[in-house]
């Protein structure tokens, strides 16, 4: 609820903003395709927990995907968007080896079922810093709400470490064209801190007669975590992308 909220919060803020009318241009970004898990390194508690992946000591299911954010430009230098990103990966397999996961011992060869969430929504704001016939450069930064869960259980046994957070992150983004149809983009959040770091970057080849209808094609990784005494969790997402920029 605090999520839903949040978004409802930003959309009318953003609406309520004094606009260029003239200038002013709503826009969707859509993406679907599959993700692979890379790495996916857990210890809960990251103090005494025991250090296990969801990807080598089980086996990560590759998922389908989606992404939608609404984009907002203000005027030609000014742009705001909001991203909902959700993410789910389930994992299955038998424990080599005995894991304490939160309060909850799991001895080995114990078949388990595992879930990885980690859904993000942002709001993003992004200054163009130049704007040419073939590139485009901007910076800006972005709020993320963080909703993500790590469960473990089998026949008996059941434990789940949930946590939603608030993150700040660089957004930035490059545009090459090449001709009047293609292009290159590069776009993304990311930001390293001693707490942890995070990364979510897009490189994809874009097709389009204008920019008010594009496709793009493209791979994403994302990655980071934390490491405290509340949790340690590091991870290594591949998306393979395909993806709709709509201009109105």
């Amino acid at each position: 609820m605090k999520i839903i909220n949040f978004i409802g919060i930003m959309t009318l803020a953003m609406s309520c903003l004094n606009t260029n009318i003239l200038y002013s241009q709503i826009g969707f970004d859509l993406e679907t395709g599959f993700i692979r898990s890379g790495y996916n390194d857990v210890r809960i508690p990251g103090d005494t927990g025991t250090l296990f992946s969801l990807s080598e000591d089980l086996k990560a299911d590759n998922s389908i995907f989606y992404r939608i954010r609404l984009v907002y430009s203000l005027n030609t230098k000014s742009t705001f968007s909001i991203l909902i990103a959700p993410l789910t990966i389930k994992s299955t397999g038998k424990l080599g080896k005995g894991i304490q996961f939160q309060n909850v011992y799991f001895p080995d060869n114990t078949d388990v079922d595992a879930t990885y969430k980690f859904n993000s929504y942002r709001l993003t704001y992004r200054y163009e810093l130049y704007r040419g016939k073939s590139f485009e450069f901007g910076f800006g930064l972005t709020g993320k709400i963080r909703d993500a869960e790590i469960g473990l259980k089998n026949g008996t046994l059941e434990s789940t470490k949930e946590n939603v957070g608030f993150v700040p992150l660089i957004n930035f983004r490059c545009f090459l064209r090449i001709n009047n149809q293609l292009g290159l983009l590069l776009l993304g959040d990311a930001l390293a801190a001693p707490q942890g770091r995070a990364e979510d970057v897009l490189a994809a080849l874009t097709y389009g007669k204008s920019d008010k209808f594009r496709i793009k094609i493209g791979y994403r990784i994302l990655e980071g975590g934390a490491d405290n005494d509340e949790v340690y969790t590091f991870s290594l997402i591949h998306y393979f992308v395909f993806g709709l920029m709509i201009r109105l």
